[in-house]
């Protein structure tokens, strides 16, 4: 377990918290964020606009983030499209909870980082689970906990592949980013409803920049 370190300070003050000697993102507002239930940001931020992602430039590859608002119109969703946000949902979480795992097991700034972005991730996905009458999975689960048993099966196997050596963790965070990416493109395929379409959009750019950022970290 690696000792508390100035950057940890620097991520607490940023808005995480320690829990069981691991950093935890706190929620961008009250109630929200991957474990609490309440409610979505009204904050509206353009689909181009930056927001505070880790560029390229810093190795951390988080890219352009929409915040917490998402602009665009609702539309319809089919019942499998329903299904599909819901599963992203579950995704945004696992990759949420893998990373800060991995935060406080080894000292590769990575993902401490690109852990806060999977929160702002989820704030987004939640807003469309609300928006379009569909449970969220996630809620009120706590870190490492599925409702979906492949799901918690997946996480808990790329734990245990991550918890071999940095460079083992570094490789099951791009397996997450390479399903994520994959999982992104076939969801927006048919896909009509504009703020899905900007809210995945968005994830799909963060998840390219993220394996990015691990490719980086690992040919180090």
């Amino acid at each position: 377990m690696k000792t508390i370190t100035r950057r940890t300070a620097t991520l607490v003050a940023a808005g995480t918290l320690g829990l069981g000697g691991l950093a935890v993102a706190a929620p961008a507002l009250a109630g929200a964020g991957p474990f609490g239930p309440g409610p979505f940001s009204t904050a509206t931020v353009g689909p181009s606009a930056p927001g505070r992602g880790y560029g390229m430039g810093s190795g951390f590859g988080a890219g352009r983030c929409m915040g917490l608002g998402v602009t665009a119109g609702q539309g319809t969703l089919t019942d499998a499209q329903k299904s599909t946000l819901a599963s992203m949902a579950q995704e945004e979480k696992l990759a949420h909870d893998l990373y800060l795992a991995f935060a406080g097991r080894y000292d590769a700034v990575v993902f401490d980082h690109i852990a806060v972005a999977e929160s702002r991730h989820l704030t987004m996905v939640r807003t469309l689970l609300q928006r379009y009458g569909v449970t969220d999975p996630t809620v009120n689960r706590p870190a490492g906990s599925f409702t979906d048993p492949a799901v918690q099966a997946t996480y808990d196997t790329l734990l245990a592949q991550g918890g071999q050596s940095l460079s083992a963790a570094l490789a099951a965070g791009q397996q997450v980013e390479r399903t994520d990416i994959a999982d992104l493109r076939a969801a927006l395929d048919a896909l009509t409803a504009p703020d899905v379409t900007q809210v995945y959009t968005s994830l799909l750019a963060a998840s390219e920049g993220h394996l990015t950022a691990f490719t980086h970290w690992a040919n180090r």
